[in-house]
């Protein structure tokens, strides 16, 4: 199963997918607009079977630049045909660490404990764990999870998938 994960900011998008994880980063000296569209051309570049984005808090304080980042990202992907599943932020950490809001730290100690990875950037962070959410809820889990963690499956609109990508 092709799952790219992405935690979207303009500056350093996380990312996770079969071949590894990291942060694609942008410059703050360049063009808004040329960030979001290497972004949206990253985010496309991969052939997935379905891409999982952390959705944003309107609440924030980011909530404008994140807006534009997700906009661009996701109309990019629906021009595209691509699947995406949309996983909030609470179900996200509930999923890792078992608490709805559970710190950066506590996201990074989850990971360093389940799968034995010290991933510094918790970009990074939080797309390792969508796709593992992914993973899991396809039946392909990567790392043994608690019930009481994974009953957070349950708040994402997961798509369906086609049978050869399951």
């Amino acid at each position: 199963m092709r799952i790219l994960a992405l935690d979207l900011s303009l500056s350093a998008t996380g990312w996770a997918h079969e071949h590894g994880h990291g942060v694609m980063g942008t410059s703050s000296s360049d063009e808004r607009e040329l960030r979001l569209d290497l972004i949206r051309g990253f985010a496309i570049s991969a052939p997935v079977d379905l891409v999982v984005i952390e959705d944003f808090v309107t609440r924030s304080p980011a909530a404008s630049v994140l807006g534009m980042v997700h906009g661009v990202v996701r109309h990019a992907l629906w021009a595209e045909g691509r699947l995406v599943a949309l996983v909030p932020p609470a179900s996200l950490k509930r999923y890792a660490t078992g608490k709805g809001n559970a710190t950066k730290a506590d996201m990074r100690m989850a990971l360093f404990q389940r799968a034995g990875l010290d991933v510094r950037d918790d970009n990074a962070v939080d797309a390792w764990w969508l796709r593992a959410m992914a993973l899991d809820h396809y039946g392909h889990p990567l790392v043994a999870m608690p019930q009481t963690h994974r009953q957070a499956l349950e708040k994402v609109a997961w798509p369906e998938l086609a049978q050869e990508a399951t």
